[in-house]
Protein backbone atom coordinates (compact mmCIF):
# COMPACT_ATOMS: atom_id res chain seq x y z
CA UNK A 1 0.00 0.00 0.00
CA UNK A 2 0.87 3.56 -0.64
CA UNK A 3 1.68 4.95 2.82
CA UNK A 4 1.84 8.55 2.00
CA UNK A 5 -1.53 10.94 1.21
CA UNK A 6 -1.83 14.57 0.59
CA UNK A 7 -5.16 15.78 2.44
CA UNK A 8 -6.76 18.96 0.54
CA UNK A 9 -8.30 20.99 3.49
CA UNK A 10 -6.83 25.03 2.29
CA UNK A 11 -10.48 25.66 0.69
CA UNK A 12 -13.07 28.63 2.04
CA UNK A 13 -16.10 26.49 1.76
CA UNK A 14 -17.93 29.75 0.94
CA UNK A 15 -21.52 27.52 0.31
CA UNK A 16 -20.78 25.90 3.68
CA UNK A 17 -21.04 29.68 4.94
CA UNK A 18 -21.65 30.79 8.33
CA UNK A 19 -20.36 27.59 9.61
CA UNK A 20 -16.81 28.27 8.27
CA UNK A 21 -16.91 31.04 9.56
CA UNK A 22 -16.64 29.24 12.62
CA UNK A 23 -14.67 26.37 11.56
CA UNK A 24 -12.27 25.26 8.25
CA UNK A 25 -14.55 22.66 6.47
CA UNK A 26 -12.59 19.49 7.20
CA UNK A 27 -12.86 20.42 10.79
CA UNK A 28 -16.39 20.77 11.00
CA UNK A 29 -17.78 17.57 13.89
CA UNK A 30 -19.63 14.77 12.11
CA UNK A 31 -21.98 13.31 14.79
CA UNK A 32 -19.25 14.86 17.01
CA UNK A 33 -15.97 13.97 15.32
CA UNK A 34 -14.61 16.30 12.82
CA UNK A 35 -14.85 15.69 9.57
CA UNK A 36 -10.71 15.86 9.53
CA UNK A 37 -10.66 12.81 11.84
CA UNK A 38 -12.66 10.69 10.63
CA UNK A 39 -10.48 10.68 7.42
CA UNK A 40 -7.59 10.55 9.06
CA UNK A 41 -8.70 7.11 10.75
CA UNK A 42 -10.12 5.90 7.79
CA UNK A 43 -6.44 6.49 6.33
CA UNK A 44 -4.78 4.72 9.04
CA UNK A 45 -6.89 1.70 9.08
CA UNK A 46 -6.38 1.21 5.34
CA UNK A 47 -2.44 1.94 5.84
CA UNK A 48 -2.19 5.09 4.79
CA UNK A 49 -0.56 6.79 7.55
CA UNK A 50 1.73 9.72 6.49
CA UNK A 51 -0.15 13.09 6.51
CA UNK A 52 0.21 16.01 4.79
CA UNK A 53 -2.71 18.65 5.25
CA UNK A 54 -2.46 22.27 3.10
CA UNK A 55 -3.81 24.86 5.26
CA UNK A 56 -4.98 28.30 4.05
CA UNK A 57 -8.50 29.61 6.13
CA UNK A 58 -8.69 29.25 9.65
CA UNK A 59 -5.97 27.03 10.00
CA UNK A 60 -5.82 26.82 13.98
CA UNK A 61 -9.28 24.93 13.70
CA UNK A 62 -7.41 22.19 12.01
CA UNK A 63 -3.99 21.81 13.84
CA UNK A 64 -6.56 21.82 16.98
CA UNK A 65 -8.15 18.20 15.60
CA UNK A 66 -5.30 16.73 13.81
CA UNK A 67 -1.94 17.97 16.37
CA UNK A 68 0.77 15.64 14.86
CA UNK A 69 -1.79 13.01 14.29
CA UNK A 70 -0.30 10.59 16.90
CA UNK A 71 -3.30 9.31 18.74
CA UNK A 72 -4.83 8.24 15.88
CA UNK A 73 -1.69 6.10 14.90
CA UNK A 74 -0.61 8.41 11.81
CA UNK A 75 2.65 11.04 11.18
CA UNK A 76 0.84 14.24 10.55
CA UNK A 77 2.36 17.61 9.03
CA UNK A 78 1.45 20.77 7.24
CA UNK A 79 1.56 22.95 4.59
CA UNK A 80 0.79 26.35 4.63
CA UNK A 81 -0.80 28.30 1.91
CA UNK A 82 -0.30 32.05 2.75
CA UNK A 83 -0.83 34.50 1.92
CA UNK A 84 -3.23 32.95 -1.11
CA UNK A 85 -5.04 29.84 -1.65
CA UNK A 86 -2.84 28.34 -4.44
CA UNK A 87 -5.71 25.98 -5.85
CA UNK A 88 -5.68 21.93 -6.54
CA UNK A 89 -2.71 21.89 -8.51
CA UNK A 90 -0.53 24.80 -6.56
CA UNK A 91 -1.00 23.51 -3.27
CA UNK A 92 -0.23 19.84 -4.38
CA UNK A 93 3.32 21.63 -5.50
CA UNK A 94 4.15 23.59 -2.64
CA UNK A 95 3.44 20.41 -0.48
CA UNK A 96 5.41 18.06 -2.70
CA UNK A 97 9.05 18.84 -0.18
CA UNK A 98 7.02 17.57 2.85
CA UNK A 99 5.04 14.92 1.50
CA UNK A 100 8.33 13.32 -0.01
CA UNK A 101 7.41 10.81 -2.49
CA UNK A 102 6.92 10.24 -5.95
CA UNK A 103 3.34 8.41 -5.37
CA UNK A 104 1.15 9.48 -2.75
CA UNK A 105 -3.07 9.80 -2.57
CA UNK A 106 -4.60 12.94 -3.03
CA UNK A 107 -7.73 12.99 -0.74
CA UNK A 108 -10.17 16.13 -0.74
CA UNK A 109 -10.71 16.90 3.76
CA UNK A 110 -14.59 17.61 2.89
CA UNK A 111 -15.77 14.37 1.29
CA UNK A 112 -16.39 11.21 3.81
CA UNK A 113 -16.10 7.95 1.84
CA UNK A 114 -15.44 4.16 1.65
CA UNK A 115 -12.87 3.84 -1.29
CA UNK A 116 -11.22 0.86 -1.81
CA UNK A 117 -7.78 1.96 -1.25
CA UNK A 118 -6.00 -0.97 -2.24
CA UNK A 119 -7.60 -1.95 -5.79
CA UNK A 120 -6.77 2.15 -6.82
CA UNK A 121 -3.50 1.60 -5.83
CA UNK A 122 -3.15 -2.09 -7.66
CA UNK A 123 -4.78 0.04 -10.36
CA UNK A 124 -2.53 2.54 -10.48
CA UNK A 125 0.67 0.40 -10.79
CA UNK A 126 -0.56 -2.07 -13.80
CA UNK A 127 -1.06 1.17 -15.81
CA UNK A 128 1.80 3.18 -15.31
CA UNK A 129 -0.86 6.13 -15.19
CA UNK A 130 0.34 9.52 -13.85
CA UNK A 131 -2.99 10.57 -11.94
CA UNK A 132 -5.56 7.62 -11.13
CA UNK A 133 -9.13 9.23 -9.73
CA UNK A 134 -11.93 7.33 -8.71
CA UNK A 135 -14.94 7.50 -10.03
CA UNK A 136 -18.57 6.64 -9.41
CA UNK A 137 -21.33 6.81 -12.23
CA UNK A 138 -22.86 10.55 -12.34
CA UNK A 139 -26.10 10.56 -10.96
CA UNK A 140 -26.75 14.33 -10.07
CA UNK A 141 -25.52 15.39 -13.32
CA UNK A 142 -26.98 18.41 -13.02
CA UNK A 143 -25.36 19.54 -9.81
CA UNK A 144 -21.57 18.38 -10.48
CA UNK A 145 -19.54 18.54 -13.24
CA UNK A 146 -18.54 14.94 -15.04
CA UNK A 147 -15.39 13.18 -15.84
CA UNK A 148 -15.44 11.55 -19.28
CA UNK A 149 -13.80 8.25 -19.73
CA UNK A 150 -12.97 5.98 -22.26
CA UNK A 151 -13.37 2.49 -23.62
CA UNK A 152 -10.34 1.63 -21.82
CA UNK A 153 -9.97 3.50 -18.79
CA UNK A 154 -8.04 6.61 -20.15
CA UNK A 155 -10.08 9.96 -18.97
CA UNK A 156 -10.15 11.92 -22.21
CA UNK A 157 -11.74 15.44 -21.03
CA UNK A 158 -13.92 16.97 -18.20
CA UNK A 159 -17.83 18.40 -18.38
CA UNK A 160 -19.30 21.35 -16.66
CA UNK A 161 -22.50 20.22 -14.69
CA UNK A 162 -25.63 20.46 -16.91
CA UNK A 163 -27.09 18.02 -19.50
CA UNK A 164 -23.78 18.13 -21.48
CA UNK A 165 -22.46 15.79 -17.98
CA UNK A 166 -25.45 13.17 -18.72
CA UNK A 167 -23.50 10.00 -19.10
CA UNK A 168 -20.52 10.93 -17.57
CA UNK A 169 -18.89 9.89 -14.15
CA UNK A 170 -18.22 11.94 -10.81
CA UNK A 171 -15.10 12.29 -9.58
CA UNK A 172 -15.43 11.53 -5.58
CA UNK A 173 -12.07 13.03 -3.53
CA UNK A 174 -9.28 10.17 -3.91
CA UNK A 175 -6.75 9.62 -6.37
CA UNK A 176 -3.48 9.10 -6.37
CA UNK A 177 -0.48 10.83 -8.58
CA UNK A 178 2.82 10.83 -9.59
CA UNK A 179 4.56 13.71 -8.04
CA UNK A 180 6.07 14.98 -11.38
CA UNK A 181 2.47 16.01 -12.55
CA UNK A 182 2.82 18.93 -10.56
CA UNK A 183 6.46 20.09 -10.89
CA UNK A 184 6.08 21.86 -14.23
CA UNK A 185 3.71 24.49 -12.17
CA UNK A 186 5.85 26.81 -10.07
CA UNK A 187 5.88 26.80 -6.27
CA UNK A 188 3.75 29.12 -4.67
CA UNK A 189 1.81 29.62 -7.66
CA UNK A 190 -1.96 28.78 -7.92
CA UNK A 191 -2.82 26.54 -10.19
CA UNK A 192 -5.91 23.80 -10.84
CA UNK A 193 -5.89 20.54 -11.49
CA UNK A 194 -9.37 19.65 -13.14
CA UNK A 195 -9.28 22.71 -15.69
CA UNK A 196 -5.69 23.13 -15.87
CA UNK A 197 -2.69 20.75 -15.05
CA UNK A 198 -4.56 17.36 -15.90
CA UNK A 199 -6.41 18.67 -19.22
CA UNK A 200 -2.71 19.38 -20.28
CA UNK A 201 -1.45 16.29 -19.66
CA UNK A 202 -4.56 14.53 -21.18
CA UNK A 203 -3.46 16.88 -24.39
CA UNK A 204 0.00 16.10 -24.44
CA UNK A 205 -0.14 12.42 -22.98
CA UNK A 206 -3.36 10.79 -23.55
CA UNK A 207 -3.98 7.72 -21.15
CA UNK A 208 -1.91 9.07 -18.62
CA UNK A 209 -4.43 9.84 -17.08
CA UNK A 210 -6.83 7.07 -16.11
CA UNK A 211 -10.06 6.11 -13.89
CA UNK A 212 -11.05 2.75 -11.78
CA UNK A 213 -14.75 2.89 -12.10
CA UNK A 214 -16.69 1.28 -9.29
CA UNK A 215 -19.64 2.07 -6.78
CA UNK A 216 -18.26 3.66 -3.08
CA UNK A 217 -20.39 5.81 -0.73
CA UNK A 218 -19.28 9.07 -0.44
CA UNK A 219 -20.82 12.11 1.45
CA UNK A 220 -19.97 15.15 -0.05
CA UNK A 221 -20.29 18.45 2.59
CA UNK A 222 -21.12 20.99 0.50
CA UNK A 223 -23.81 23.45 1.91
CA UNK A 224 -25.71 23.27 5.12
CA UNK A 225 -28.29 20.67 3.86
CA UNK A 226 -25.50 18.66 2.91
CA UNK A 227 -23.95 18.94 6.15
CA UNK A 228 -27.23 17.98 7.67
CA UNK A 229 -27.80 14.95 6.15
CA UNK A 230 -24.49 13.65 6.44
CA UNK A 231 -24.82 14.09 10.15
CA UNK A 232 -28.25 12.34 10.16
CA UNK A 233 -26.61 9.44 8.17
CA UNK A 234 -23.74 9.50 10.36
CA UNK A 235 -25.95 9.53 13.49
CA UNK A 236 -25.47 6.71 16.01
CA UNK A 237 -29.36 6.98 16.95
CA UNK A 238 -30.44 8.40 14.03
CA UNK A 239 -31.94 12.06 15.66
CA UNK A 240 -29.05 13.99 13.67
CA UNK A 241 -28.20 15.12 17.97
CA UNK A 242 -24.38 15.73 18.18
CA UNK A 243 -22.98 17.47 21.39
CA UNK A 244 -18.59 17.44 20.58
CA UNK A 245 -17.06 19.13 23.03
CA UNK A 246 -17.03 17.73 27.10
CA UNK A 247 -18.43 21.67 28.00
CA UNK A 248 -21.49 21.61 25.88
CA UNK A 249 -24.28 22.17 29.03
CA UNK A 250 -28.18 22.27 28.18
CA UNK A 251 -30.64 22.94 30.69
CA UNK A 252 -32.83 20.44 32.31
CA UNK A 253 -35.78 22.77 31.19
CA UNK A 254 -34.74 23.63 27.31
CA UNK A 255 -35.42 21.10 24.54
CA UNK A 256 -33.43 20.27 21.89
CA UNK A 257 -34.37 18.03 18.94
CA UNK A 258 -32.92 16.86 15.82
CA UNK A 259 -30.29 19.16 16.54
CA UNK A 260 -26.36 19.34 15.72
CA UNK A 261 -24.56 20.89 18.66
CA UNK A 262 -20.69 21.58 18.02
CA UNK A 263 -18.44 22.65 21.22
CA UNK A 264 -18.84 24.82 24.09
CA UNK A 265 -22.32 25.33 23.44
CA UNK A 266 -24.84 26.31 26.19
CA UNK A 267 -28.85 25.96 26.04
CA UNK A 268 -30.32 28.22 28.59
CA UNK A 269 -33.51 27.11 31.14
CA UNK A 270 -37.02 26.48 28.71
CA UNK A 271 -34.99 27.28 25.33
CA UNK A 272 -36.35 25.07 22.42
CA UNK A 273 -34.08 24.13 19.49
CA UNK A 274 -35.51 22.28 16.90
CA UNK A 275 -33.53 21.00 13.71
CA UNK A 276 -30.82 23.64 14.21
CA UNK A 277 -27.12 23.84 13.91
CA UNK A 278 -25.57 25.74 16.77
CA UNK A 279 -21.81 26.31 16.18
CA UNK A 280 -18.96 26.59 18.62
CA UNK A 281 -19.29 28.72 21.79
CA UNK A 282 -22.95 30.01 21.53
CA UNK A 283 -25.00 30.62 24.69
CA UNK A 284 -28.47 30.59 23.82
CA UNK A 285 -30.41 32.59 26.10
CA UNK A 286 -33.17 31.41 28.66
CA UNK A 287 -36.29 31.04 26.97
CA UNK A 288 -35.29 31.17 23.46
CA UNK A 289 -36.95 29.33 20.46
CA UNK A 290 -35.54 28.57 17.44
CA UNK A 291 -36.32 26.05 14.31
CA UNK A 292 -34.42 25.33 11.31
CA UNK A 293 -31.95 27.96 12.42
CA UNK A 294 -28.09 28.43 12.47
CA UNK A 295 -26.04 29.80 15.27
CA UNK A 296 -23.08 31.58 15.62
CA UNK A 297 -21.87 33.36 18.56
CA UNK A 298 -21.80 37.15 17.46
CA UNK A 299 -18.50 39.45 18.57
CA UNK A 300 -21.19 40.43 21.04
CA UNK A 301 -21.32 37.61 23.27
CA UNK A 302 -25.13 36.96 21.60
CA UNK A 303 -25.88 34.15 19.16
CA UNK A 304 -26.18 35.24 14.90
CA UNK A 305 -29.11 33.46 13.75
CA UNK A 306 -29.64 32.59 9.94
CA UNK A 307 -32.34 30.36 8.48
CA UNK A 308 -31.52 26.71 7.60
CA UNK A 309 -32.44 25.39 4.34
CA UNK A 310 -32.50 21.70 4.55
CA UNK A 311 -33.71 21.78 0.61
CA UNK A 312 -31.35 22.93 -0.74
Amino acid sequence: MIPRALVLCAGLGTRLQPLTGVRAKPAIPVAGEPMIRRIAAWLVSRGVDDLVLNLHHLPQTLTACLGDGRDLGARVRYSWELPEILGSAGGPRLALPIVGASTFFVINGDTLTDVDLARLAEAHAASGALVTLWLVPNREFLRYGGVLVDADGGVSGFVRRGPAAAGSYHYIGVQIVESRVFEATAPGQPANSIGGVYDALIASRPGSVRAVIADAAFHDVGTPADYWRTSQAFAADGTSVSSTGPYAAIDRSAQVARSILWDDVTVGAGAQLDECIVTDGVRVPAGAVHRRAILVRGEDGLPRVSPLNLES
